[in-house]
Order: C-alpha cells, then structure tokens, then sequence
C-alpha cells in the first residue's frame, strides 16, 4: 500500500475514534475540560491584568526610560514602570470603593425611600391621560413593588460583593492565593514581556513551518493590536461619558446624578445598543420624579453623546476596530446570548478578528483569480 494512502487512512481512522470518544465521554470530558480550566485560573486572571496594564506600563517605560537614560539607573526604568502601573490600579479600585460604591449605594436607597412617591405621581399623570381617553385607569402598586425588590437586590449585591465572591470562590484562603498567584503571573509578564515574546517565537520558529509561523505571527498581532484598541477603547469612552453625564447632571441639578452617571459609563462598555440602554433605564428611573428634567436629560445626553462620539473619542482612542455596524450587532447578540455580560464585551473584538482575516482570505483569492 502507498505510504501516502496509508497515512490518509490512518488519520482519518484517528479521527474517528477521537470523535466517538468526545460524543460517548462528553459530559467527563467537559468536566475535566473546567477542572483544568481552573488550575489554570491564576495564570488566566493575571494574563488579563498584565494585558489591561500593559499600554499605560508601556507609557511609564518610555517616560522613566527618558528621564533615566544618561544615569547608572536605566535598567530601572521597566520595574519602575510595571510598579506604578499597580499603584495606578490600586489607586482606581480604592476610589471606586471609597467613593464612587457609596454614592451609588446612596443614590438607589434614595430613590427606594422615594419609590411610594415617585409611582403615585406617574400612576396620577397615566390616569389622567387615560380618562381624556377615555380608557380604563392603571394600578401600579405591583409595579412599584417590583422595582423595589430589584433595586434592593442591586444595593444587597453591591454592598456584600466581597462576601458573596469569598463564598463562591471557596474561602478566604482560596481567594488570597489566588489573588496573589495572579499578582505574580502578570507582574511577571510585564516585566518580562520581550522575553516571553521572543521565546515565544524561537518555539514557533523551531516547531512550524515558516509559512505557518508567519501567519500565526500575523494573526497574534492582529489580535493584540484589535483587543487593545477596542478595551482601551470602551473604557476611556466609559469613563469620559459616565464622568461628563454625573458633571452635567449636577450642573442641570437632576436627581440621582452619581446613580445616573454610573449607569450610562457602564452601558458605554457595550458596543452600539449600550447608549440607548443607558439612555432609557436612567429616563425611566428620572420620569417617576419629573418628566420635564427627563427631556432636558435626553436632550443633554443626546448633545453629549454626539460631542464625545464625533470630537473627544477620536481624538483620545483613534480610530475603530474595523468592524461593520451588523456585524458589531450580531457579534453582541451572540455574545451576550452564549456568555452574558463578559460575552458582550469580547464578541467584537473576536468578531473584528475574524471578520479581517475572512476579508484578507476573499482579497487574495480574488486577487489571484
């Protein structure tokens, strides 16, 4: 028999037992498959740290680098650089914890204590309504109660977070371990980064074939380049519309300004359909205590979204991530559907990935047809 019949036939062979075995041992497989998942969860969580901090350590390399270059002190530069980018991220979760959960922990008990108020008002401006048209009045005590029960499970959630984290991730011991592994895993990765990088390509270069270690070269840096921007992306956007909402909210003097603002910086994080959510949960929330602030909200927001999105954005983040507006959406869509929030937020820059090479792929095939 060929040798070249007999290895086709081998594989093909090798694959169809591998494939009865996964359908047979499913359920163990996916078991094992998550067992081993998280003994790898400190390296996970601590190559998700290294790749947040990754840009602004890369901007305080660069600045150290600059004041350090003509001193016996130079190779402190990188050190000096990973430290404070871990000074920087303590300093942002000691803010929002010290500061920011309180406020919003505040506002939703405010608006719980006025809820009774706030429905009689808006069951009063329905019924009104209703009886010019002459339809049927609304009872909307059950309605109120729902929000209540939410918003109670919101401010539960928020204020017993750490607890409720300790309890579902083991204990306490389970927790600080795995912290501090993660801590070590991308303190490490920063550090050492250019080293990691360059074995990394000796591997592939000694493994691979040349044609395949450049592609997967290219497509590395296609992902690194594609998440960057979009993470880096969202969260300045995040950031700059929560803040310039809870500073117009206050300046217009509207209720529930740090409440509101947190609300529209975290629905900035969804790509597209995340300002309109935001948008309609603070209307709905600002409706119970006065319709006109309500419309000078949308309208302010409206005006702010459109200054941030055409003057700030581009200027601070740059340029897209390349993706089609239907393709953000379906990529959000089966994100969200398959993963929830975390699939939201990294459906589109997987998307934006795929959709690259997919139009690179049809480039070159039509190019040399």
């Amino acid at each position: 028999m060929d040798k070249k019949l007999f290895r086709s036939i081998l594989w093909i062979i090798t694959y169809a037992v591998v494939l009865v075995l996964v359908i047979v041992k499913f359920d163990d497989l996916r078991g094992l498959f998550g067992t081993v998942l998280g003994l790898f969860q400190p390296l996970f969580i601590g190559f998700a740290i290294a790749f947040v901090l990754n840009r602004p350590c890369h901007a305080f390399c660069r600045l150290y680098s600059r004041g350090l270059d003509r001193t016996r002190a130079k190779g402190l530069a990188r050190p000096l650089a990973v430290a404070t980018s871990y000074l920087l991220l303590i300093v942002l979760i000691g803010a929002f914890f010290s500061i920011v959960l309180p406020k919003l922990v505040e506002s939703i008990q405010l608006f719980l204590g006025s809820m009774n108020g706030y429905m009689q008002n808006v069951q009063g401006w329905l019924n009104a309504l209703l009886s010019t048209l002459h339809l049927e009045t609304l009872d909307l005590s059950n309605f109120s109660e729902l929000i209540k029960t939410a918003l109670s499970g919101v401010v539960n959630t928020l204020t017993t977070a750490v607890p409720q984290l300790v309890t579902i991730t083991g204990n306490i011991i389970s927790v600080v371990v795995t912290g501090f592994l993660s801590i070590i895993f991308s303190a490490y990765m920063l550090s050492g980064k250019d080293k990691l990088l360059s074995q990394c390509r000796r591997v592939l270069k000694a493994y691979a074939p040349k044609r395949a270690a450049a592609w997967v070269t290219d497509v590395v840096h296609l992902t690194s380049d594609t998440f960057t921007a979009f993470v880096t992306g969202q969260l300045i956007e995040a950031c700059i519309l929560g803040g310039m909402t809870t500073l117009g909210m206050l300046f217009i003097q509207a209720d529930y300004a740090p409440l509101i603002g947190i609300i529209i910086g975290v629905s900035a994080l969804i790509p597209m359909v995340g300002a309109f959510v935001g948008g309609a949960l603070s209307a709905i929330l600002l409706v119970m205590v006065s319709p006109v602030r309500t419309l000078i909200f949308l309208i302010f927001l409206l005006c702010l979204q459109q200054f941030e999105g055409n003057v700030i954005y581009p200027r601070v983040v740059g340029s897209s991530i390349g993706l089609p507006a239907i393709w953000v959406l379906t990529a959000v869509t089966v994100g969200g559907g398959l993963f929830q929030f975390v699939g939201i937020l990294v459906s589109v820059p997987i998307a934006s990935v795929l959709y690259t090479l997919l139009r690179r792929n049809v480039h070159k095939r039509l190019g040399e047809a």
